[in-house]
């Protein structure tokens, strides 16, 4: 059963929650980081930054239908882009060391690990399971 008058369970809402506030994260650090590499034209930053604001749009859209919908297969997208994010980081790390750009990264995928550990343990399994 899905709709308003469905009580989330509890790790549900905090998976919820920390992946919305992981997505805000992101939002700011895109508004306000400048991550272009030298010599980027403003049409391509432009374009780097809208394809940000698509992507962090997707994602919202996978989190609320991971966790209103049910809908485990947006929830392992959600773990695929994870792992992606944690290959990012360490790749950056191992190029330009531990800046402030890795740090806030670093904050924001971890607050999605915790996210998604908490939609895959206690109540939320149930959610996940029935149809």
């Amino acid at each position: 059963m899905t709709g308003p008058d469905v009580k989330v369970p509890r790790n549900v809402f905090g998976f919820e929650v920390l992946l919305y506030l992981s997505l805000l994260i992101d939002s700011l650090s895109a508004a306000f980081i400048d991550r272009a590499p030298e010599g980027m034209t403003g049409q391509e930053a432009l374009a780097v930054n809208f394809i940000a604001v698509v992507m962090i749009l997707a994602l919202v859209q996978l989190v609320w239908l991971a966790a209103h919908r049910r809908q485990n297969w947006a929830r392992m997208i959600l773990v695929a882009a994870l792992v992606l994010s944690v290959l990012s980081i360490v790749a950056s790390v191992g190029q330009i060391g531990l800046g402030f750009s890795t740090v806030v990264d670093v904050v924001s995928t971890a607050l999605t690990a915790w996210g998604l550990w908490l939609s895959f343990t206690g109540d939320a399994r149930d959610w996940f399971q029935a149809p």
